[in-house]
């Protein structure tokens, strides 16, 4: 049974006040709370077993190495991955994907294309053109209508022997928009023999991942955005092409052997894990993935669009408020502006005084904001503890805000 209060309970952070006001916490698309149950992990493992992985024969290395890999075995689990030797450790999405991006150097030549799309955050796109820089590809672009919909008319225009890469994320940190992850696997699969790189750190908080069911060739995402410490992350890649790629980085734990006269490489996932792990915050992302399965995706996510629903009818209601990708198919966030107010910040600053805690600006997406020619956005972002009474302190703080900068 979905109980909204428990739920909260398991979170401290959120029983305090801000500026005088209870803690609204509405900026979940740039960083999730975390429940009791993650944290005490993650204490356990600093004052209970504090020692290194896979390197020790003693026994607090040898139970540290055990926890790590039960934390990977979840996480395999989690997104259905064949292997758990396919789940690598990372800092997070940005580091997957510039990770993806570099080991990919040697599959790519002059002329080649990439292909991504207007959606993505910055992460899903400087890296890709430092991958053009090096190698002389050509970066191309899937358009976005007045809604923030992929237009995917583009996509099979693009898709030609040339592609090499098609990476986009799941779900809009900027928007919320849902886009048609299986619909554009499908079409680039019958029209090249591009790599799939898909951005999940907006969609693993929300949706039940199926990577096997989805055929991507990898998938990045994020630990702190669905209640795991920060600094901690996920990159998933299909056996066989890991296999095929050279390492990112270089030294301990990655070697299968060292000499001077040269090193050879350990298997998965080791070979992409160079350096002494997050441990703590890994061993905890387990218990994030816990935390998640026991409330249940299906009362997760129910709940969550209906807090969406409600925030959208309710904000709409203010004259002057415009919602951007308002139509769409969306999950977990509300991106909007007042009319007559320049600067979404000023909107931020009011609603913090209130207790409200939004995020304002660009989002790392200039690309979107430049598309609906505005500096930024009012964001709202909600998680599993979320009210709709919180919905209502929101709204009347941009009730406020427009009343005082109109």
């Amino acid at each position: 049974m979905f109980d909204i209060q428990e739920i909260r309970s398991q979170f401290p952070i959120l029983d305090q006040e801000v500026n005088g006001k209870p803690l609204v916490y509405l900026d979940n698309a740039a960083t999730s709370q975390k429940p009791n149950s993650v944290l005490e992990v993650w204490k356990q493992y600093y004052t209970e077993i504090n020692a290194n992985v896979h390197r020790g024969i003693h026994t607090l290395s040898q139970l540290a190495t055990e926890e790590m890999e039960l934390s990977r075995r979840k996480i395999q689990k989690f997104i259905n991955a064949k292997h758990d030797f396919e789940v690598i450790f990372t800092k997070g999405t940005t580091e997957g994907l510039n990770l993806i991006a570099y080991i990919l150097t040697g599959k790519l030549k002059k002329d080649d294309e990439i292909i991504i799309s207007y959606l993505e955050h910055h992460s899903n796109i400087v890296p890709w053109q430092l991958l053009c820089e090096r190698t002389g590809a050509k970066l191309r672009v899937i358009p976005i209508d007045d809604n923030g919909i992929l237009q995917l008319d583009y996509l099979d225009q693009y898709l030609s022997e040339k592609t090499k890469v098609v990476a986009v994320n799941q779900v809009s940190n900027a928007l919320g928009v849902v886009n048609p992850i299986e619909e554009i696997i499908l079409r680039t699969r019958r029209n090249s023999d591009a790599y799939i790189v898909i951005d999940g750190a907006q969609s693993a908080p929300h949706f039940r991942i199926d990577v096997q069911a989805m055929d991507c060739d990898f998938f990045v995402f994020s630990g702190h955005k669905m209640y795991a410490p920060m600094g901690t992350g996920i990159l998933y890649g299909k056996e066989h092409i890991l296999d095929s790629l050279p390492p990112f980085h270089g030294g301990g734990e990655m070697i299968a052997t060292c000499s001077f006269d040269g090193t050879t490489y350990a298997g998965l996932p080791f070979k992409y894990e160079a350096g002494t792990p997050n441990v703590g915050g890994n061993i905890a992302l387990g218990a994030a993935v816990d935390f998640i399965e026991k409330v249940g995706h299906e009362n997760l996510q129910r709940h969550e669009n209906a807090l969406l629903e409600y925030a959208q009818r309710q904000l709409l209601e203010i004259e002057g408020l415009k919602v951007y990708g308002e139509k769409a198919r969306r999950t977990g966030v509300v991106s909007f502006n007042l009319e007559g107010v320049g600067i979404s910040s000023d909107v931020g600053m009011i609603l913090d005084k209130m207790g409200v805690a939004v995020r304002t600006g660009h989002h790392c997406t200039q690309p979107i904001m430049d598309f609906f020619n505005i500096a930024g956005t009012v964001r709202a972002s909600f998680a599993v503890y979320n009210t709709f009474q919180e919905i209502d302190l929101l709204v009347e703080g941009v009730k406020k805000a427009k009343r005082m900068l109109s």
